[in-house]
């Protein structure tokens, strides 16, 4: 098996992440750092990723969150903060798919699967993220109007996104990208003074009723949903 997709398989990190790992020098194959990325894995090899043996997961599993908001999204934490993977209690090794900020609240997927992980995160598969914003101030329709034909922030424009007031200063968000802080950079650029921000749905994955800091293990069934 290709390094990368070992790792992946062994349930720490996406195929991507696994790729900028070894690129870094982080992975070790019998006892020697290996940086080529087109190495196999043999069933019999001894892989370290950090000074840590990985060992394939024969289980996968796939987890729903409800992010409180004050937590950061990451299995490595140093300055003592609240992290979201001290919310999940499970014997199987488990880690983020992407990240929602401290501030960003709702629906956060883990899992072992690295090769999930890499299908929801590829841009190319165009996964909607639905997102609940609360505003300070009034929200015009020209405004709403610039979220959906697409905004620069910081030297990106974003793809065009759909965009609806929904009552009770709401603004419903879909986009199908990824960038850091996207959605509080583009109603930063549209002039929205937003209040609280809340990921809801993932594809067709909803958050429903999960109380704030709990989990549930998904279904399979469950988990296709993000790609209906």
């Amino acid at each position: 098996m290709r390094i990368n997709k070992y790792i992946a398989s062994c349930g720490i990190c996406s195929r991507r992440k696994a790729e900028e790992l070894i690129i870094s020098g982080k992975v070790k194959v019998n006892g020697k750092i290996e940086t080529d990325l087109s190495s196999q894995i043999e069933p019999n090899d001894v892989v370290l990723v950090n000074n840590k043996v990985v060992k394939l997961e024969e289980q996968k599993i796939y987890i729903m969150l409800n992010k409180p908001k004050g937590y950061i999204t990451t299995n490595i934490e140093q300055f003592s903060r609240a992290c979201t993977k001290d919310l999940i209690n499970e014997d199987i090794r488990v880690f983020p798919i992407g990240r929602l900020d401290m501030y960003t609240e709702g629906l956060l997927l883990f899992t072992n699967d690295g090769e999930f992980a890499n299908k929801l995160m590829h841009p190319s598969n165009k996964i909607e993220k639905t997102y609940i914003v609360k505003y300070k101030e009034n929200v015009s329709s020209e405004q709403i109007k610039k979220l959906q034909l697409g905004v620069d922030i910081g030297g990106y424009v974003t793809k065009p996104a759909k965009a609806e007031l929904i009552g009770n200063n709401k603004i419903k968000i879909k986009i199908s990208e990824g960038k850091n802080r996207q959605v509080r950079k583009m109603c930063e650029a549209t002039g929205i003074e937003l209040s609280s921000l809340k990921r809801t749905m993932i594809g067709s994955l909803e958050l429903g009723s999960l109380a704030v800091g709990k989990y549930k293990i998904l279904s399979k069934k469950e988990i296709n949903r993000v790609f209906e």
